[in-house]
């Protein structure tokens, strides 16, 4: 019987590990560049300097809000490209965290329940990372930065726990699907293009808006950008609605992974 608290629990039980798992997963990425960690700030603005081009500068994209006027489509693309960039290496990286780790199988005493949570704590830490990155730029652009920003992580709360829910998932089908990973690159990508991160709902033609608020992302990165960008309140009630359908989602994933560990070792 799946306990209440047991994603949870594990996290507790072992947070020493997981903090070691992490630090690995976050240094291991950078080992070797000559910027080290640096390259987590960097990376951001060369992304963003890629798709505003794309998006602002050759197609003439712009972000019109209900008050009419133009707010710099740079920063409105970050916020979504933040919060997509989040749920797209929870998405990418699971389906290996088992599979890509067999040594880890074949010790009985390793809790192989808390792999999801360094993954998930990394891929954290990159979050705030860009959001640094997203506060200097708001400053040299706009010299304006709202004081609801400090509720971002109320606002992205919901879509971390769906994002450990989903690792445990992939984490135990990459196990026995291995093709899998082929794809998860093309899922990420297409809830990147299908999520507001970079089209306006009011761009979206009416018959296919559907497609892009039923996108988990869609509703965090309006509520990401409401507190980082317009500087208005988050909808408090649809964030605890998501967080409990996430919630379900976690417990869903976790329990999905309980359930098919035994048969691990014998599949790799």
């Amino acid at each position: 019987m799946l306990k209440l608290n047991g994603p949870f629990m594990d996290l507790a039980r072992h947070r020493s590990l997981v903090h070691e798992l992490t630090k690995r997963e976050i240094v291991g990425r950078y080992r070797g560049a000559n910027f080290g960690l640096l390259w987590a700030l960097i990376s951001p603005f060369l992304m963003l300097a890629v798709y505003t081009l794309a998006f602002g500068g050759i197609l003439g994209s712009h972000w019109p809000t209900q008050d009419g006027k133009i707010h710099s489509f740079a920063l409105i693309l970050f916020v979504g490209l933040i919060i997509h960039a989040f749920l797209a290496e929870c998405i990418n990286q699971s389906p290996q965290l088992v599979a890509g780790n067999p040594s880890y199988v074949k010790k009985v005493v390793f809790p192989l329940e808390i792999l999801p949570w360094p993954l998930v704590t990394s891929a954290l830490f990159h979050l705030a990372m860009n959001v640094v990155a997203y506060a200097v730029l708001a400053l040299a652009m706009d010299q304006y930065l709202p004081w609801t920003i400090v509720l971002l992580p109320l606002a992205v709360l919901p879509l971390v726990i769906l994002g450990l829910g989903v690792s445990w998932g992939l984490a135990a089908l990459g196990v026995y699907f291995r093709d899998i990973t082929q794809i998860t690159g093309v899922a990420s990508t297409a809830l990147l293009f299908t999520s507001t991160a970079i089209i306006p709902v009011s761009a979206i033609p009416d018959n296919m808006r559907w497609l892009f608020m039923a996108n988990p992302l869609s509703f965090i990165i309006d509520q990401a950008r409401n507190v980082a960008v317009w500087g208005k309140m988050p909808d408090w009630q649809g964030l605890a609605i998501y967080a409990l359908v996430a919630l379900l989602v976690s417990y869903l994933g976790y329990g999905v992974f309980r359930a098919t560990r035994r048969g691990f070792a014998d599949v790799l």
